[in-house]
């Protein structure tokens, strides 16, 4: 006669739990009060009823572990002295410690000690210094909480982060429907969790916006849009009193940032991410999320002590040399992780593979993600990165989407081939440049824009040795670093005076505001034109082979007031406001009626490049290449893909231009698109559209106009 199991619970929300939940004995086994060195971080360990704590530090001397009571984080309820003969397993160390002695303790923490500097190592170990692990999956923030405190030598209890401890492993239903990766067929939408909904005007309810369940509530929008992936902007844990609203100073790898969540609590902040995923999964939306792995926000040596500094300063991030400026600065930021070391791949690919496994994120796309290719010495190495192939290489990451940005702050730009992730789709920096160069009316980049709008062949080629797909490309006009779209076509000047930097920082745009500067009492025919040249940029991305993606509201003209690096400004600067739908609903009809173009057209959006069914053209039969040429005709062949055949003309010129149409017998093609013409003309409805019964068509001056053969 078997036994009943026993009952276990989560320790905060006291949800049942399941054994097969925790995980298997292997992985939660713990070898007497020694502890295990597996898996790092605190793990609760259900049959021992005891926590298991791990952490790597190849240099401490000593170690010692704090757990905290709730209400009283400054007080350690429980001190583990570490002692290396019985709890060091080569550089981890580990303990275990019973739930009966942990006395209630709902945080924890270290301090750790070791050697100073020693020849090439370069240590940062205060003995005093409150530190938060680097595996724990929630962080919190004692009411005293003070950056300040952690960027000077010497204690700071109850000013310090803590991690919190078993956070919840409650089962969660994902229910049946799992994401879909659409391969070439995707639409990303780059948007920031607390911008997209915190606005009052955001139609979501009070306590929702600027969370997780915000964007819950703003899916449906999402879907009637018709994108197909949402890429959201860093969510990891980062310093709430760093000033870095876009969240690119991440704290911690594994924990979602708390402000994010309706309820900061453990339970609540994972369970609010995971109802996220499960409901985008729903509508059929990818969740993708943007990681920083190249820094953290401890930055430089004035920065503050949170965690990797204090923990094992020499084997995390680069030194260097310089005694003034000893940490490596490849992240523009203040230091670099030393992503070549073994136990930072190690953090990479852990934290990885528990947002694929334990949060069902589809994809990742990485921040300056060449910082891959620096070695130790801050040399780059391209021909064997081991990083790269750890990804590549596990399981639980195969089919997940690998995107990455190309380059890092210390002039590394690899796009293309150069880079050395193999499968990786890639921001394409010449795509945006080329296109915003070409709308704006520059001259000579019509070879540039064939490359472009063909999927970047010359820099993804489709050789025997490489063997590119045109997906590879994540194709934009713009992105969170730059001018909004709408921004681009209403500014020539930044105007960034508000981040502090006397307008310094932020990139040197490729911009013109039609006439106008600003977006105050614009006059009638300059909106006009802005329309139309938005438009422009819209009907060109989604009519290129690689994979679309466009910053949120750019479908309804958001503007950051000329901002164009507002990573500071938590205000209405960056936060959407809706009420622009309104106001320019027929932009946004525009970007829906184009998004909805190419998923009915997979001529357009090809995992293969469109060789022999392209044909290219100018306003007459030649392309005309030279220096002063603005005018590009193409006519893209769909019988391959049982699709109707594709002509587009494109004049970026300010005069009109009469194009000679050189495919099909007159009466053979349907007008679809021409952005010169107001709404509901500019994209006529099935039904509606115009048969061009002539071979000549006159394209306005800046306009692109699209037929499909009737």
């Amino acid at each position: 006669m078997s036994s009943a199991a026993p009952a276990y619970a989560c320790l905060h929300c006291k949800h049942p739990v399941r054994l097969e939940d925790l995980g298997t004995p292997e992985e939660l086994s713990a070898q007497g009060h020694d502890g295990s060195p597996i898996p790092l971080g605190a793990t609760w360990v259900v049959r021992a009823q005891a926590y298991n704590f791990a952490i790597y530090s190849e240099h401490a001397t000593h170690v010692r572990l704090l757990l905290f009571a709730e209400g009283e984080p400054a007080s350690p309820v429980f001190t583990y002295e570490f002692d290396y003969l019985r709890n060091k397993s080569g550089p981890i160390w580990h303990c275990q410690v019973p739930l009966a002695q942990a006395k209630g303790a709902k945080y924890y923490a270290y301090k750790v000690d070791g050697p100073k500097d020693v020849g090439a190592a370069w240590h940062q170990f205060d003995a005093d210094k409150v530190l938060v692990d680097p595996y724990a999956r929630a962080v919190f923030f004692p009411p005293g909480f003070d950056r300040q405190s952690a960027s000077q030598p010497g204690s700071n209890p109850g000013r310090a982060p803590l991690g919190l401890l078993d956070v919840c492993v409650c089962p969660f239903d994902w229910g049946t429907r799992a994401s879909r990766l659409r391969g070439s067929q995707s639409i990303i939408y780059e948007l920031h969790v607390k911008g997209f909904t915190c606005n009052s005007n955001s139609g979501v309810e009070a306590p929702n916006r600027g969370t997780f369940a915000g964007v819950v509530e703003k899916i449906p929008y999402l879907k009637d849009l018709g994108i197909t992936a949402v890429e959201l902007m860093p969510i990891f844990q980062f310093d709430p009193q760093e000033g870095n609203y876009w969240g690119y100073m991440p704290l911690n790898f594994f924990a979602p940032h708390h402000a994010y969540s309706v309820d900061p609590a453990a339970c609540q902040q994972h369970s609010d991410f995971r109802e996220m995923v499960k409901a985008l999964h729903e509508a059929g939306i990818e969740a993708i999320l943007d990681v920083v792995f190249n820094h953290t926000c401890e930055g430089n040596h004035l920065g503050p002590t949170y965690s990797f500094k204090g923990i094992d300063n020499s084997n995390y991030y680069l030194p260097s040399g310089d005694p003034d400026a000893p940490y490596a600065n490849f992240s523009g930021t203040g230091n670099t992780l030393r992503t070549s070391h073994p136990a930072v791949r190690q953090l990479i690919v852990d934290s990885l593979r528990y947002w694929t496994s334990q949060m069902h994120i589809d994809g990742f796309r990485f921040d300056l993600a060449s910082i891959f290719t620096r070695t130790s010495n801050g040399s780059i190495n391209l021909m064997d990165p081991p990083i790269f192939a750890e990804i590549a290489t596990d399981p639980e990451l195969a089919t997940v989407r690998l995107i990455a940005e190309p380059w890092d702050a210390g002039g590394a730009y690899q796009l293309g081939t150069r880079f050395p992730g193999i499968r990786w789709m890639q921001w394409n920096g010449s795509f945006r440049d080329t296109l915003q160069r070409f709308v704006r009316g520059d001259a000579g980049l019509v070879p540039l824009l064939m490359a472009r709008l063909y999927g970047s062949a010359d820099l993804f080629p489709d050789d025997l040795e490489h063997a590119c797909h045109p997906y590879q490309t994540v194709n934009y006009v713009d992105s969170h670093d730059g001018f909004t779209l709408y921004d681009l076509v209403s500014y020539d000047q930044k105007h960034n005076l508000a981040n502090g930097h006397k307008n310094s920082d932020g990139p040197n745009e490729l911009s013109w505001n039609c006439g106008w500067e600003g977006d105050v009492d614009v006059p009638p025919d300059v909106i006009r034109i802005r329309k139309q040249q938005v438009k422009n940029c819209c009907c060109l991305l989604l009519l290129s082979n690689g994979t679309p993606m466009f910053r949120m509201g750019d479908e309804f003209l958001h503007t950051q007031g000329g901002n164009n690096n507002p990573y500071s400004q938590d205000n209405a600067t960056s936060w959407l406001d809706w009420s622009r739908l309104e106001s320019n609903h027929d932009v946004c009809r525009f970007f829906k009626s184009m998004i909805a173009f190419r998923k009915s057209h997979p001529s357009l959006a090809r995992s293969r490049f469109w060789r022999d069914d392209v044909t290219w053209y100018g306003a007459d039969r030649p392309v005309n290449m030279s220096l002063d040429s603005h005018a590009l005709a193409f006519c893209l062949r769909g019988g391959s893909c049982d699709d109707a055949d594709i002509y587009v003309m494109i004049n970026a010129a300010a005069e009109n231009l009469t194009f000679t149409i050189h495919e099909q017998p007159p009466g053979g093609w349907k007008r679809i698109v021409d952005t010169s013409l107001p709404s509901l003309d500019d994209f006529t409805e099935p039904g509606r559209e115009m048969v061009v019964d002539s071979q000549q068509y006159e394209v306005k001056g800046r306009s692109v106009v699209v037929l499909v053969s009737a």
